[in-house]
């Protein structure tokens, strides 16, 4: 196996952190240690593969955003997405569903009712964009995107989540330049890793995939080096997410669920959410996520 440290096309392998939900595991990529952005992703979550057990669900409580926007997509399974602006949508696999905090917003995850009878089965990823300086403060918005591009080899497809790649464009809202895609590699498929992005990374979420030779470890998150041609490649088949885009000239700051350039905005927003300030969640008013006391994502100088 190729060591990432001495592969001249690797910058750093981040091991996710995973987190047992009892019902399912979380891994958490960035932020961490390592490194807090690739692009404009500060926040990338593998979550699955899982079949909840019948009568059991997903009920991701209302809770607040700010200075960001939440991509979900999923490879299995559905959630009914509910925000503050009255928003409601039933996220699924090929969907892509962009939620723009901005200002601020509150919303809740839950599994539809009509998957709870038998257990859900659930699998994706959500990831968080920061905003870029002078859109931290715009006004909130949701979208729900289906008609995004396919590229398509012998061996090998990719859906354009979100930017361009490949000579396709996805029709997502993009606050920041961004790509975001998800591939899939038959046996023997392999896929050049366009190298436009100022910082791009790869992870492989099922299968097996080697990236410039480099064997990726499953639910690792490998950074590329800027502007280094890459081939995406597998013996037996994968499904490998590529993430990045530009990045940013000043830094963000991640505590709980709020991203920020200022640390006072995040201590307004966490004062705010703890004194009742935010709007409700119109059909999910009734419960919510306190403020925690120590946040588990933080980022780190």
């Amino acid at each position: 196996m190729t060591d990432p440290i001495t592969n001249p096309n690797v910058i750093q392998a981040i091991t996710p952190v995973a987190h047992d939900l009892g019902a399912f595991e979380v891994r958490r990529a960035i932020p961490s240690r390592q490194r807090t952005m690739v692009g404009p992703f500060i926040f990338v979550d593998q979550f699955g593969p899982a079949h909840l057990p019948p009568g059991t669900a997903m009920d991701v409580r209302p809770h607040p955003h700010i200075n960001l926007a939440t991509v979900t997509w999923l490879f299995e399974g559905a959630i009914d997405h509910r925000d503050s602006l009255g928003s409601f949508a039933t996220i699924r696999p090929g969907q892509v569903n962009l939620m723009t905090a901005g200002s601020g917003i509150v919303h809740s995850e839950r599994s539809p009712e009509t998957e709870r009878p038998g257990g859900p089965h659930l699998y994706g990823m959500q990831t968080w964009l920061a905003l870029p300086d002078g859109k931290e403060e715009i006004a909130p918005a949701f979208e729900q995107g289906t008609r995004l591009p396919v590229v398509e080899d012998v061996c090998a497809n990719a859906t354009v989540i979100m930017g361009t790649l490949w000579g396709k464009t996805a029709p997502t809202t993009q606050h920041a330049a961004t790509i975001y895609a998800e591939i899939l590699l038959a046996p023997g498929g392999a896929l050049p890793i366009d190298a436009e992005a100022d910082e791009r990374a790869v992870m492989l979420v099922g299968g097996e995939a080697s990236i410039d030779g480099l064997p990726l470890a499953l639910y690792d998150l490998v950074v590329l080096a800027p502007g280094a041609v890459l081939k995406l490649q597998s013996e037996t088949g994968g499904r490998v997410m590529l993430m990045g885009g530009e990045a940013f000239p000043t830094k963000r700051h991640v505590w709980w669920n709020f991203v920020s350039s200022s640390r006072e905005r995040i201590n307004q927003a966490k004062r705010d959410w703890d004194n009742g300030l935010f709007p409700k969640v119109p059909g999910d008013e009734e419960e919510f996520i306190p403020l925690p006391k120590v946040a588990t994502t933080v980022s780190y100088p």
